[in-house]
């Protein structure tokens, strides 16, 4: 029996403090353990033994399982044992699961759509320097997409290509289509300025869903992922002056 998953804890014995409210989400190597108002302590699994990351080093649960979606637990330091608990899956586990699974599933079609976005934003971009960041952050999003692929398939899905992903950037999609649009630098600038705040509603959304879930390689990729299309909004709001320049100049218009 696998250990991903929700887990409600109930203590059973010895030393431990009484465990309402205490939940254990798990998801491949790491989890945590939370308790209703404190922060959450996180673990690494090994086996079937759940090592405490400071400040509670030393701290290992032992686990042992006892028919279908149950296990037994000792509570250990220093290798003692001090109190015992059982831990039991929730049935809404995997529908959480599912649902993070749908999110992550957004995220790649999401990023595919960004990369055929930056290709036409790129082909219509006179400006060089202008032209060189979009291609920089065409490798990011690469990456992005890479992370992403990696989550879903730590989760045994594979890519759908979800509408709903696609959708979100539909109509952005119409302006690459119209290359031949006047004010390309204007309106390439603006399209991507709303294209990177998509992205980080997406993956400030989807960071808190798989915190939800219990996994933490899901969010702490869509919270890097943040920082890196935070930044690339923050270098197309520092040219706003620049690029209504070249939007005028394009159409003939001198100020």
């Amino acid at each position: 029996m696998g250990l991903d998953g929700v887990w409600r804890v109930e203590r059973t014995g010895g030393a431990l403090p009484p465990l309402r409210g205490v939940v254990k989400r798990i998801h491949g190597t790491r989890g945590r353990t939370t308790f209703p108002g404190l922060p959450p302590m996180p673990f690494e699994v090994r086996g079937r033994s759940l090592h405490y990351a400071p400040p509670f080093a030393g701290l290992v649960d032992e686990l042992e399982p006892d028919g279908d979606d149950v296990f037994r637990g000792r509570a250990t330091i220093a290798g003692r044992t001090f109190g015992h608990f059982a831990m039991r899956r929730q049935p809404m586990a995997t529908e959480l699961d599912a649902q993070l699974v749908k999110h992550i599933d957004e995220a790649v079609a999401m990023e595919q759509s960004v990369l055929r976005l930056l290709d036409g934003m790129i082909s219509t971009t006179d400006d060089e320097e202008i032209a060189g960041a979009l291609r920089q952050h065409k490798l990011e999003t690469q990456t992005h997409l890479d992370r992403m692929q990696k989550r879903l398939a730590a989760h045994g899905a594979t890519p759908s290509f979800a509408r709903e992903a696609g959708g979100m950037v539909g109509a952005l999609m119409k302006s690459v289509l119209d290359l031949a649009r006047p004010e390309k630098a204007g309106r390439n600038a603006r399209d991507a300025f709303a294209t990177e705040h998509m992205e980080i509603a997406s993956y400030e959304l989807l960071a808190r869903i798989a915190e939800r879930a219990g996994d933490d390689e899901t969010a702490t990729a869509a919270r890097e992922i943040i920082v890196e299309e935070q930044r690339m909004a923050d270098r197309i709001a520092a040219g706003w002056d620049r690029f209504a320049e070249l939007s005028l100049n394009e159409v003939g218009v001198t100020v």
